[in-house]
């Protein structure tokens, strides 16, 4: 079964609200211990998320760090411009970056893992299906899959994906795991068969990789799709 946000999130949120001065988004982020905070309306509807980062625009624009006559590069001139704006900020509002990037609770970890990456972000606010602030999910929660016992993991594979997925005979074949590294041995009817035993062993959560030392008795891969 794959893991879901749900399974992970954080789900006692600290949020501010769009008029939350900027003293206390900073008092907010130091006090509850945590980098970024959502930004919420009034029915706990997302409008943004407002880090660290953000606040420091104003330290880094108290001065400008250009040498008179210097044109930056288009991109850092366009990083500057938007910096420039946050820094001049006071609320919530003005600081947040928006919109945010957001997941549903139903989302499995692996597609949560992959939109921080391609929005290169390290949180996502999770919402319901109305956008509703349901939770928060880091990098740091994503991690936690891989600290699943080896005996949970090795569970899985024998009962889920041997037993009840594959629908062919697999007593042949033996699972042992090792800090989350998978080895399957033993023999099964066919070469197709065992490849799509590892591939699915690699699908469990809390695999960091899997060893195919399985035999077949048939090798189909040549006349497969013929």
């Amino acid at each position: 079964m794959r893991m879901t946000v749900a399974d992970v999130m954080t789900e006692k949120v600290v949020a501010v609200s769009a008029d939350t001065p900027f003293k206390e988004v900073a008092e907010t982020l130091i006090q509850a211990g945590v980098s970024a905070v959502p930004v919420v309306g009034d029915d706990r509807r997302v409008l943004g998320m407002v880090s660290e980062a953000d606040l420091l625009r104003k330290e880094e624009f108290r001065e400008q760090f250009y040498r008179e006559g210097y044109r930056p590069p288009l991109r850092a001139r366009l990083r500057h411009h938007k910096g420039r704006r946050k820094a001049e900020g006071d609320t919530a509002a003005e600081l947040m970056t928006s919109p945010a990037v957001t997941i549903t609770p139903a989302s499995t970890t692996v597609e949560a893992a992959r939109l921080m990456d391609e929005r290169d972000v390290k949180r996502l606010a999770v919402v319901d299906y109305d956008g509703r602030l349901a939770g928060i999910v880091s990098r740091r929660d994503l991690v936690k899959v891989f600290l699943r016992p080896d005996e949970d993991i090795a569970r899985e594979i024998r009962d889920e994906v041997l037993d009840k997925t594959l629908w062919v005979n697999t007593d042949g074949v033996r699972v042992e795991v090792e800090r989350g590294v998978v080895t399957l041995s033993g023999r099964m009817e066919r070469r197709t068969e065992a490849a799509i035993a590892a591939r699915m062993a690699a699908r469990v959560n809390g695999v960091v990789d899997v060893v195919d030392k399985l035999s077949w008795r048939q090798d189909d891969a040549a006349w497969v799709g013929r």
